[in-house]
């Protein structure tokens, strides 16, 4: 076995463990239905949109994209605002806890636990950590002037 394969798969396992370690563990039923995630995504996506615009992308009806967006708006997550190019449209909007929420929901790993153990490692392996981290992650795409060299040669 290769030096190159012992390290993928020393790795592989730790990148399981800190998986297993830091991943969030959120309390039950704090999860947002995947509806109302649908709905503040593609919120933060597109902007402000009418219940019709929001309706139409998500191939749901009016009607229950409007419930989604009451449940939300009594949750304090959205918000309806007049369109100021025609006061006759009424658009939706995230809240800031509704744009706190949907980058909650986006984390994988928890950051209150990466904060506690990061602040129980010196500080320059704090630092070598992030370097190693963003190398591999930038080593994963190889140089435009790195892939054109291997053209014609065989492999």
């Amino acid at each position: 076995m290769s030096g190159d394969t012992e390290s993928a798969g020393e790795f592989e396992q730790l990148f399981r463990a800190v998986y297993l370690t830091f991943h969030r563990r959120d309390a039950p039923r704090s999860q947002l239905p995947n509806a109302s995630l649908a709905v503040l995504e593609h919120l933060a996506l597109a902007g402000p949109l009418t219940i019709g615009e929001a309706a139409a992308h998500l191939r749901r009806a009016q009607s229950v994209v409007s419930e989604i967006v009451s449940h939300l708006e009594r949750q304090g997550l959205l918000e309806r605002e007049s369109d100021p190019a025609d006061r006759r449209r009424t658009l939706i909007w995230l809240t800031s806890d509704g744009q706190a929420i949907l980058h909650r929901q986006r984390e994988v790993l928890s950051q209150e636990r990466l904060t506690a153990a990061l602040g129980r490692m010196p500080p320059v392996q704090v630092g070598a950590l992030l370097a190693a981290l963003r190398t591999l992650i930038q080593s994963a795409t190889p140089s435009p002037a790195a892939a054109g060299s291997h053209e014609g040669n065989p492999s």
